[in-house]
């Protein structure tokens, strides 16, 4: 670092004289080199044959301003004498290359071999870190052979050279920091980086990193900051930085230079800074644009130490990039947490699925069911199965699912006969942006959206022949494309059916395809309809109301005997389907936690069965239940009789 007490350097000018005269002025800037040569990427452009791609560079040292030449093949002059290495440059200093003229000097106001230096505006005088601008490619002249100046394995700016100026020094430590900062995966490992890299480069005594806890673009309150990273020699503790200058880098967004904290007439302000001898001290905002994630603090405990505007400087430049840095790390954060989150999700959705799709019962075609599942699962081969509406073909689907290699994966539904043909061409294989009215975006379809699981597809047999031939094209291997696209789509997807139409008689009077049917058709899976598996009846049962329970919040109900016995005995045309509804729908009006005969509604369907109460219509019932009610009905005829018998034989005995 240079000395705090030095002044700036003067300021300094070249101005450029070729053969039509003196032309234009560049203002010399300390830290930043200019350049000379040929390239468009020079900061001075000189376009002659005698002037090399890259022919000298003008910069600021401790010394003064110096001229080198970077190996041109025509030489640098000064004063008319060529040069080697670097020249301290003074006052009226003439540079020439080739037929081109540089006048050193650090007052443009003067004559200049009498023609003064006509500054009108100014926009004539030019910053040296401007000039690139002004530069186009090409006008670079081509030539046979490339103009190899020097060769390295590794940029100068990575290793520490004692020759070097102080401000070169200063870039270099900037850079390889900021490299160190840009490989930091985590946000503490980029403010360790940070600190030590700050700690190295400076004369700091201590350091600290504090973030808020979380970034604003808003006020931030100083009590907010959370110290992440801290150095301090011989382990002194930490002080907090007074709150005047927290508020003032959060609230003004400028980074503070503080100096004779000591005895300053604001001492109460810096009350802690005074208990650990901070001779001055350092406060930067770690900003991006609006958004403010922290601050770096820096102090000084010794008068020789003490820091100057230029660590003020080097920190900025370090909190800048830190706060790029923080905001990619942060967004990367985000973005991992909300994954996580979406996996956890899936994972519990996966879970709730697979134990919905436990299949209930342990009747004898239960047994075979779940044994035909057991088999199917880990085939690859196309599913169909077949059943009456409302038998759960969805839930054998979902077992089959779950049960195989591809548990892991997407498990997509779509119903086939919900849907319009084209709506359906559409859910199937996806839609480009503006195939049809209303499709304002790209859209997947349901096997771009199972690839690599299973997709299901309820009620088959109502597809459309033109639905048909293009579903028929997938199945066996082959590409396909979205409504209104081009772009050729291979999926690996298992596809299980279902329908509860006859598809032998469909084929037999032509709406389904016979090579379709027999694709879908290679392992058939029969789900029996409740009526013949009673048996499981009183188990389904008590799977709902525990289910009613859970998903509803009241309390388990139980079911009378009674009650059950009538559930047990009634056909249940609508199958699965219609037994949860019942039982749900008495789970929800029950009076009490156990659920009677009169809390029983069963739906009037095809076969005219009705309600409980009904009596006006045919109730199918069994031998059992008929002698229960004979014989109930007995009792209470008889009940009165009994009654008055009784009452005469006390009377008669005089009891």
């Amino acid at each position: 670092m240079p000395d705090s007490q030095h002044d700036s350097p003067e300021p300094a000018y070249l101005v450029l004289c070729t053969e039509s005269g003196w032309r234009d002025v560049y203002r010399l800037v300390p830290g930043l080199c200019l350049t000379i040569g040929r390239e468009s990427t020079n900061r001075i452009v000189i376009k002659e044959d005698r002037c090399s791609r890259r022919h000298a560079e003008v910069f600021f040292t401790d010394n003064g301003c110096v001229v080198r030449d970077l190996g041109s093949s025509n030489g640098t002059l000064v004063n008319n004498a060529e040069i080697t290495g670097q020249t301290i440059l003074n006052e009226g200093d003439s540079i020439v290359i080739g037929a081109s003229e540089l006048l050193f000097t650090s007052d443009i106001t003067q004559r200049l071999d009498g023609h003064p230096v006509r500054i009108e505006s100014d926009t004539n005088v030019k910053n040296s870190k401007d000039i690139s601008t002004e530069c186009d490619s090409s006008d670079i002249s081509a030539e046979d052979e490339p103009e190899i100046l020097a060769r390295r394995k590794r940029s100068r700016f990575l290793e520490a050279n004692e020759s070097e100026s102080v401000v070169a020094k200063e870039f270099a430590s900037l850079y390889r920091l900021s490299s160190r900062l840009l490989s930091a995966e985590t946000v503490r490992e980029l403010t360790r980086t940070a600190i030590d890299g700050l700690m190295d480069v400076l004369t700091s005594d201590l350091g600290a990193v504090l973030l808020l806890t979380r970034p604003t673009s808003e006020a931030a309150d100083a009590q907010d900051l959370r110290l992440m990273e801290f150095r301090s020699p011989d382990e002194m503790p930490y002080h907090r930085v007074s709150d005047r200058l927290s508020r003032e880098a959060l609230t003004g967004g400028d980074g503070t230079l503080a100096l004779n904290v000591i005895g300053d007439s604001t001492a109460g302000t810096f009350q802690t800074l005074e208990q650990m001898n901070a001779q001055s001290v350092i406060c930067v905002p770690i900003r991006d644009g609006k958004t403010i994630f922290g601050l770096i603090h820096l102090y000084s405990l010794t008068p020789e130490h003490a820091l100057d505007a230029d660590a003020l400087e080097f920190t900025l430049a370090v909190a800048e990039h830190m706060a790029g840095i923080l905001a990619k790390l942060t967004e990367q954060v985000h973005l991992a947490d909300r994954l996580q989150r979406a996996h956890g999700e899936a994972k519990s959705l996966r879970r709730m699925l697979a134990v919905e799709s436990d299949l209930i019962g342990k009747s004898a075609s239960m047994q075979v069911l779940k044994n035909q599942i057991a088999r199917f699962a880990t085939n690859e081969s196309t599913a169909l199965i077949r059943g009456e509406s409302g038998v759960g073909k969805e839930l054998v689907a979902r077992a089959v699912h779950f049960n195989s290699g591809r548990r892991e994966k997407p498990f997509v539904c779509l119903n086939c006969a919900a849907l319009t043909e084209t709506l359906l061409e559409s859910e199937l294989f996806g839609h480009e942006k503006g195939a049809f009215t209303g499709a304002t975006d790209r859209k997947p379809g349901k096997f771009e959206q199972a690839n690599s699981g299973t997709l299901f597809l309820d009620e088959v047999g109502e597809m459309s022949p033109q639905i048909q031939a293009k579903f028929l094209r997938v199945l066996e291997g082959h590409s396909f494309e979205r409504v209104g696209g081009h772009t050729t789509i291979k999926v690996d997807v298992r596809v299980v059916a279902a329908t509860n139409r006859d598809l032998e008689q469909a084929v037999r009077d032509g709406e389904f395809r016979k090579d379709l049917f027999f694709r879908l058709n290679i392992l058939e899976i029969d789900v029996p309809p409740l009526r013949d598996r009673r048996d499981d009846i009183e188990a389904l049962v008590m799977y709902f109301l525990d289910l009613s329970a859970r998903r509803h919040g009241h309390e388990p109900r139980t079911i009378h005997p009674e009650v059950l016995e009538v559930l047990t005995q009634h056909d249940w045309p609508g199958n699965v389907r219609e037994l949860r509804n019942t039982v749900e729908r008495a789970a929800a009006i029950a009076r009490t936690n156990e659920i009677n005969l009169d809390e029983i509604r069963f739906s009037r369907l095809e076969n005219g069965t009705p309600t409980p109460d009904s009596e006006d219509v045919y109730k199918p019932l069994s031998l059992k239940e008929i002698e229960r009610r004979h014989i109930n009905a007995t009792l209470q005829s008889n009940a009165r009789p009994l009654e008055f018998w009784a009452s005469n034989d006390q009377r008669s005995t005089g009891n």
